[in-house]
């Protein structure tokens, strides 16, 4: 039996997708087995989120868990025992040198636009590039005055130091550790600093959701400070999302600014970076100005993008190794707090960069949201059943095994929506609809079946009928009421995947109304929306960018790979005021146990860079 024959197989049984058995037959033939075998399974590896596939999974025992049918592939490859003499003999297979679809770096097998991506984005965060010139004495003057000196490390005042004395710098920090507060006071800084001189700041954020939510936190957090009207008018007003800084162009892939036509600016801020994956992030280098100030913020914790790579995550993980003597000699001087030093000099640049923002302001020690991220966060099962079992009047744990369980979680969730459904009946203003929807929010971890989004939606919409809650035509998906979540780009129409929207009857038929980035709204016809979904519930990774005063997590009955830490702690800080899970306490325990993996080669790259 040929290769070509069982990669299709593979397909049929949904081990491989009908992309990675095309892509296999694209870049080999019948007479290369292995590179055909390498180049499907690389594929299917990047549709998970990989940037890359080590020789070393190239083995049955990798993939065992997708299924026997692995075993015969592998034989058919012959089981080369040099994976990397094998592959490098094709002419699909270059070392980086030359032009290939497929890139072999070491023992690490790309994709060719993976490869260019991930060392572009590993230069630019690495190499060591001019540095803004500082005035120490002056800057350490500005900084006391947003950052008074308290006696112990204030690591909002060393991440100011740390952004306004290098061009480019990563913020991370959990929810309530006061990024958003910092970046206000060091934008402020920053303008104190220029004295009247050019200086253009942007804001922007992946999505539409996180755009009009950095837009009202860093508004109402810079209002707070004191500054000229000069000073104020520097300021931005309104962040954008990045397809639209970057200038999408409808139904294309390019972008109106890159490499040859920079964008206009001298400050950007990014806020929720953990969402950026490899390839987005390698776009907004490429269209940065050379002398651009970048400041990225954002959870190292939380979920990655659901595209490949975890840029964040990767370039956060050497925040632990701690600053060079030198620079923390710095951070010293212009904080007023002794800095501690790390050791060695690998990835000193990138080191130099970084902080991480350490104590949080928003869940104190009486906060069971606060108690439960930090336990689940550390991995620590023992200690997640404890915070549950502490009295904690904002969380909330309820066991989703019998069917009457499942129907409690979904009168709970219709109780959840009380207050908005209320104003939809109520007829209320949009933007009164609009912000109700977001006080509460039933989450995902899965898209399909009972414990999925397309299962619970279609329940919730039951329930609602039942109760004359809602009143939906037979013809028509549409009613008053139906919340809808884009699922596409139309920048065109401004809108983009993840946006919120509430569909109206208002006396001249259905329109669904959208909030802006800047806080207004706008409707559109439904018949001119690009794809989108009901969005009674939703999945976690579309949660990012959003919080809500009261969210629910549902957890499937059965584990799943899916349902990892970083999903969990992610729902979890979704929530402002009050958590539910609803979670057998066995599959709480698994996800806490397993880690979201994404494979790529940038630990690798930085590690080479002193």
């Amino acid at each position: 039996m040929s290769m070509t024959t069982r990669l299709r197989e593979a397909a049929e049984l949904k081990l491989l997708r009908p992309l990675d058995v095309q892509f296999a037959l694209t870049v080999a033939t019948e007479e290369e087995p292995a590179v055909m075998l390498a180049a499907a399974l690389l594929s299917h590896d990047a549709g998970e989120g990989h940037v890359c596939l080590p020789l070393s999974r190239l083995t049955p025992e990798a993939y065992a868990s997708a299924g026997t049918i692995f075993n015969p592939l592998f034989e058919l490859a012959g089981n080369p025992g040099d994976w990397r003499q094998t592959l490098l003999a094709s002419r699909a297979v270059s070392d980086g040198e030359t032009p290939a679809p497929l890139v072999l770096i070491g023992d690490r097998l790309y994709l060719n636009r993976m490869w260019q991506n991930e060392r572009q984005v590993a230069a630019f965060f690495a190499e060591r590039q001019s540095q803004p010139e500082v005035d120490e004495t002056r800057l350490t003057q500005v900084l006391e005055t947003f950052f008074p000196t308290t006696g112990e490390v204030n690591w909002q005042k060393v991440a100011a130091a740390v952004a306004l004395t290098r061009r480019i710098s990563v913020i991370s920090g959990g929810p309530g550790t006061g990024k958003t507060t910092t970046v206000a006071k060091l934008l402020a800084a920053l303008v104190q600093m220029v004295d009247g001189g050019k200086c253009r700041i942007c804001l922007a954020a992946p999505t539409g959701k996180a755009a009009a939510r950095l837009t009202e936190s860093l508004g109402n957090a810079l209002r707070q400070l004191d500054l000229t009207e000069q000073q104020k008018a520097m300021l931005p007003d309104e962040a954008s999302t990045l397809h639209r800084l970057l200038g999408a162009q409808p139904g294309s892939q390019r972008l109106r600014y890159h490499a040859d036509n920079p964008l206009h600016l001298d400050v950007l801020v990014v806020d929720e970076a953990s969402m950026i994956d490899l390839p987005m992030m390698s776009r907004l280098i490429d269209a940065l100005p050379p002398q651009a100030r970048v400041i990225f913020l954002g959870d190292r914790d939380q979920l990655a993008s659901v595209e490949a790579g975890a840029v964040l995550g990767d370039i956060c993980a050497w925040v632990n190794a701690g600053y060079t003597p030198e620079r923390a000699a710095q951070l010293s001087r212009l904080t007023g707090s002794t800095v501690p030093a790390g050791e060695g000099h690998c990835a000193s640049t990138l080191r130099d960069s970084l902080c991480l923002l350490q104590k949080s302001y928003r869940f104190g020690s009486d906060s069971g949201i606060g108690q439960l991220a930090a336990a689940v966060n550390r991995g620590d099962k023992n200690a997640t059943r404890a915070v549950f079992s502490q009295g904690f009047g904002d969380i909330e744990r309820k066991p989703l095994q019998s069917a009457e369980e499942y129907q409690a979680m979904i009168d709970d969730a219709l109780a959840g929506y009380g207050h908005y459904l209320l104003r939809v009946q109520d007829n209320a203003a949009p933007q009164e609809i609009i912000a109700a929807f977001s006080e509460y929010q039933l989450l995902c971890a899965l898209r399909e079946g009972p414990f999925g989004v397309s299962g619970l939606n279609e329940r919730l919409e039951l329930a609602l009928l039942r109760k004359r809650q809602i009143s939906r035509p037979a013809y028509s998906r549409w009613y008053h009421g139906r919340p809808v979540m884009i699922s596409r780009n139309d920048s065109a129409l401004g809108l983009f995947n993840g946006d919120i929207g509430i569909a109206l009857e208002q006396g001249q038929g259905i329109r669904v109304w959208f909030p802006l980035p800047d806080g207004s709204i706008k409707s559109v016809q439904p018949s001119r929306l690009p794809e989108h979904e009901t969005a009674w519930a939703m999945t976690v990774h579309k949660s990012q960018g959003s919080e809500f005063d009261h969210t629910a997590l549902i957890l499937p009955g059965q584990f799943v790979p899916v349902v990892t830490r970083e999903l969990v702690y992610t729902a979890i800080t979704r929530a402002r005021k009050r958590l539910s899970l609803y979670a057998d306490e066995r599959i709480l325990a698994q996800a806490i146990a397993t880690r979201t993996e994404r494979r790529s080669g940038l630990d690798a790259l930085f590690s080479k860079v002193e």
